[in-house]
């Protein structure tokens, strides 16, 4: 087979491509992009086993059909020398020898038996919904900061998608910390709750469009992403998700309104003096002042900072981990910032002020004991 393409147009793709593949393998074929021709249209294809990736684009002029897995780190190589420049591909089917012709030289080297490369797992079965691209990267960028990387427990590793048929939830926890991300202008057909694996979905929120539609479909073992010339295929998370709900407070009298930039400096020149193994700090909150402090007797160190704040309820002394705590303020995108409490020994529910009449966003994080 033979065909023409962009130089730079194909270095753009293959890219996008290499996100979903590992950097080192211990099956040498998944070192390799698989290449399939067929009518004027070149499919690009990586995986890592769990994930696998496709796209398709247009060739310039082609001369048969084929299909052959190339080593991508030769190709990749090879083609950011280039210029945005036609190339030529001249692929011989039965000894898998690729030649790259430009205008000024040939390049050529062998590839590998495309049999060998991962199938995507079969489509059967599948319920579908649509979503719309800004929706589904902002579950994606709100939630994945808060999975587990325990290993042991891998269903916390993941998001967790619950689908309903007036809004859809994204969650995520590592039992210090919890979100969820809801949006009301999404409606699936069919209830269903499933874990997505984090590498497929971290991936497509750096690589997703603003503003198209996005089909998801799923089954029991495998969830199918697909918009424009953009296809990924991963494994999703068996096992059931925690009770999530069971640990989300429901009666918080203790009401605390702060400014939300200014909280997260205060928590962060704060932590520099906290000792360096717990990253504790305390919240000493009266009716229009909180006071940000922390300590490590182990060198001396201590600060103490006082911020104005509206606050309704009993006083109180509270503790964070301070790592944990500006992690979730991060992703809140709110100038003022809503605490919500019962006891210093229960969890906190982080809320914006501001928000997307769409959207509902809700992070918690467990408090530590105070010294």
């Amino acid at each position: 087979m033979r065909f023409i393409i962009s130089a730079k147009v194909l270095r753009t793709n293959l890219q996008l491509v290499l996100g979903i593949m590992n950097s080192s393998n211990t099956m040498p074929i998944l070192d390799d992009f698989l290449f399939e021709l067929k009518d004027e249209n070149l499919t690009i294809k990586g995986s890592d086993l769990e994930t696998t990736m496709s796209v398709v684009i247009p060739v310039d002029k082609a001369d048969g059909e084929g299909v052959v897995a190339v080593p991508a780190r030769l190709l990749l190589e090879t083609l950011k020398t280039f210029t945005d420049i036609p190339v030529t591909f001249d692929i011989n089917e039965e000894s898998y020898s690729i030649e790259i012709i430009t205008q000024d030289g040939k390049y050529k080297f062998i590839g590998h038996n495309p049999l060998d490369f991962p199938k995507i797992p079969e489509r059967e079965d599948l319920s579908t919904f649509h979503i719309n691209s800004d929706h589904l990267r902002n579950g994606f960028i709100k939630t994945i900061f808060a999975t587990s990387t325990d290993d042991m427990r891998p269903v916390m590793t993941g998001v967790l998608m619950e689908l309903y048929q007036d809004n859809v939830n994204f969650v995520a926890t590592d039992a210090h910390k919890l979100v969820r991300y809801t949006r009301n202008d999404v409606q699936a057909e069919s209830e269903a709750a499933i874990v997505l694996p984090k590498k497929p979905i971290s991936h497509l929120k750096n690589i997703l469009p603003n503003d198209v539609d996005v089909k998801i479909e799923y089954n029991q073992q495998n969830v199918f992403f697909s918009y424009d010339n953009i296809f990924i295929a991963g494994r999703l998370i068996s096992g059931k998700y925690p009770e999530y709900r069971a640990v989300i407070p429901t009666n918080n009298p203790n009401v605390l309104e702060v400014d939300r930039a200014s909280f997260m400096l205060a928590i962060k020149r704060s932590s520099i003096f906290a000792n360096q193994s717990t990253n504790q700090i305390r919240l000493e909150i009266t009716s229009n002042e909180v006071i940000v402090s922390s300590e490590d007797l182990d060198f001396s160190n201590e600060s103490k900072e006082r911020l104005p704040c509206n606050y309704v309820g009993e006083d109180m002394v509270i503790g964070f981990n301070a790592k944990f705590f500006n992690e979730v303020l991060s992703y809140i995108d709110s100038d003022r910032i809503r605490l919500e409490m019962s006891t210093p020994n229960r969890a906190v529910l982080i809320l914006p002020e501001e928000k997307d009449e769409n959207e509902d966003i809700l992070m918690m994080v467990m408090p530590i004991m105070t010294q």
